[in-house]
Parts: structure tokens; C-alpha cells; sequence
């Protein structure tokens, strides 16, 4: 086997993070832009090369499903990868939520096939969940918030493309499994020894799921209640949590699963516009200018370290 499809071979599901982090990280410009009215608009460009990403990375895995079908159906039925297959649908709903500002009808096509995608893979993930007999608790991490938490996210655009009904249902199934899914991981996380090193990064991933229900909490009710308070300042406070052990995280070596901690930032950083913008108040404001500055290093930071992990052919082998 020559080194180009050993490394298609070993191509991981988990690229998707990526474009789940870029994402992120152009709905929080498009956010800042708007709210501060800036005369330069860097979320134009992001959303240009977040799709060609997405895009590329798409074709990839495509090429593999047909070349290495038993290496894909691997990652699906692996108890650990299986929580990595919803960023692809993520991915799509994420890329709606960017485009509907400048592309309504293209934003509504992705938000459709990413909405029905990952109901479909909730479905499957929750029957594996159910009828498993594979699980142990070592295989737990933050990253099994994906597959259902990620319901949370429909709302974002789906007020604007659908009945309000059905953002209610999404919204509504990812609320109850966030603190089923966070009480179990806290319980392996405290009784059962820290996560492997590879998996540390994903700890950012407790952020997410309170800061995006905020947002959608708001989308839903069109205000900020003191519901929407409560899962906004849980957001605000893992957030310090993670950010007060940076010289911790620092010290980890480089895994594609580093990129677990740029769309839980991009998440608090909308969060804390949406907050700015709604309440007025200044400190908000200053909040989110300071967790933008922190995203933007944290993503040129990721970019220019998983390519030089690329160039130096450290991704896309056995076992990373």
C-alpha cells in the first residue's frame, strides 16, 4: 500500500471538528461585526474558506467510504469514534447558520440535510447507547455530548426556516441529555481516573452545550429570562474553569482533538454578544471583545499546528 491511501486509510471522522471550530469562529466575527458595526467584514472570507474546507473534507471521506468501507463502518461502530460522526451533520447545520445572513435559500438547504442527518444519527446513537455490548465507562469523554447535545443547535436558524415546533422538539431533546450526559461524565471523570491526554482537550466541550442552549434559548423566546441567565453563566463559568488551567492544557501533544476547544469558545464568545446586545450593559461588551481576541489567537494557533503536524505527516496514521 503506498503512503497516500495508508494515510486516506487513516483519514478520521474527527476532521470535521475542524470545520465545526471554523465555523464557530465565523458566526462569532459575523456576530461581532454586526453588533460593533465594523467597516470590515473578515466573516465574509472565513465563510469562503470554512466551506472550501468543508468541502475538501468532505470529498476526502467520501473517496475513503468508497475505498475503505470497513475502515468507515470501523469508525461508526467504534464505542469511542461512533461520538465524532455527528460533526459532519454539525458541520452542515453550523454552515446554515453562517450562510442565512447573505444566503437564506442555501442556509435552509444545509440546515434541512444537517437537521434530518443528525436525527438520524441521533437515533442510531441512542439505539447503540441502549442495546450496547461494547460500552465501558474508560471509553467516556466530553465528546459523547456531540451526538445528542447537538440537538441544541437546531433552533439557531430553525426559527427562521421551519415551525417553531420543531426547533422546540430538537432544543427539548438536547436539554434532557445534557445533565444526564454530564452527570455520568463527571462520575467517570472523579471515580474512574483522568482522561486518556488525547481526550483532555475535549473537557472544553462542557462549555457548549450551555452556551449554544443559550442561544437558542434566546432564538426561542426572543429575550433574555432568567433561564437563559442560568445557562449562560454555567457557560461563563466552565469556560474560567478550563481557561484557569491553560498551563495544563499547554503542556498536551498535538492531537486533531485539540480542535475541541475552538467551537466551545466561538460558542460563549456569540454567547456573550447575544448577552452584550441584549442587555446593553458594557461589561458584556468588553467580555466578548476580550473572548473574540482569545478565539482569533486559538484558531491561528490550531491552524498553524495541525498543518505543520500535516506537513510533517503526523495526522492520518495508525493509532493518532
Amino acid at each position: 500500500m503506498t503512503e497516500s491511501n495508508a494515510r486516506l486509510q487513516n483519514f478520521p471522522i474527527s476532521w470535521f471538528a475542524l470545520v465545526m471550530g471554523m465555523c464557530g469562529f465565523t458566526i462569532a466575527w459575523g456576530r461581532a461585526e454586526h453588533f460593533f458595526e465594523t467597516s470590515f467584514h473578515p466573516s465574509i472570507m472565513l465563510l469562503g474558506i470554512t466551506t472550501l474546507i468543508f468541502v475538501f473534507l468532505a470529498v476526502l471521506y467520501i473517496v475513503k467510504a468508497f475505498k475503505y468501507p470497513k475502515d468507515v463502518l470501523g469508525e461508526i461502530l467504534h464505542p469511542v469514534k461512533l461520538a465524532f460522526v455527528p460533526t459532519i451533520s454539525i458541520s452542515l447545520l453550523l454552515l446554515g447558520i453562517a450562510y442565512m445572513p447573505i444566503a437564506p435559500v442555501l442556509s435552509f438547504w444545509l440546515w434541512v440535510v444537517g437537521t434530518v442527518l443528525h436525527a438520524g444519527i441521533t437515533l442510531y446513537v441512542l439505539s447503540s447507547w441502549i442495546h450496547h455490548t461494547k460500552y465501558e465507562i474508560a471509553h467516556l469523554n466530553p465528546a459523547w455530548f456531540i451526538p445528542v447535545v447537538g440537538n441544541i443547535l437546531v433552533p439557531v436558524a430553525g426559527m427562521q426556516h421551519a415551525t417553531p415546533d420543531i426547533s422546540w422538539f430538537f432544543f427539548s431533546l438536547g436539554l434532557f441529555f445534557w445533565p444526564v450526559l454530564t452527570a455520568i461524565i463527571f462520575y467517570r471523570i472523579i471515580f474512574h481516573g483522568s482522561l486518556p491526554e488525547r481526550f483532555m482537550p475535549t473537557l472544553f466541550i462542557f462549555i457548549a452545550p450551555p452556551a449554544v442552549g443559550f442561544i437558542s434559548w434566546f432564538n426561542l423566546t426572543g429575550g433574555v429570562d432568567s433561564f437563559g441567565r442560568v445557562l449562560y453563566f454555567i457557560a461563563l463559568f466552565f469556560t474560567v474553569l478550563v481557561l484557569s488551567q491553560f498551563s495544563y492544557f499547554s503542556r498536551i501533544k498535538f492531537f486533531l482533538s485539540w480542535w475541541a476547544y475552538s467551537f466551545p469558545v466561538a460558542a460563549i464568545t456569540i454567547a456573550t454578544l447575544v448577552m452584550a446586545k441584549a442587555t446593553g450593559y458594557a461589561f458584556y461588551a468588553w467580555l466578548a471583545i476580550g473572548l473574540l481576541t482569545v478565539l482569533t489567537l486559538l484558531i491561528g494557533m490550531l491552524l498553524t499546528r495541525t498543518a505543520l503536524a500535516v506537513a510533517r505527516r503526523e495526522i492520518c496514521v495508525e493509532g493518532h
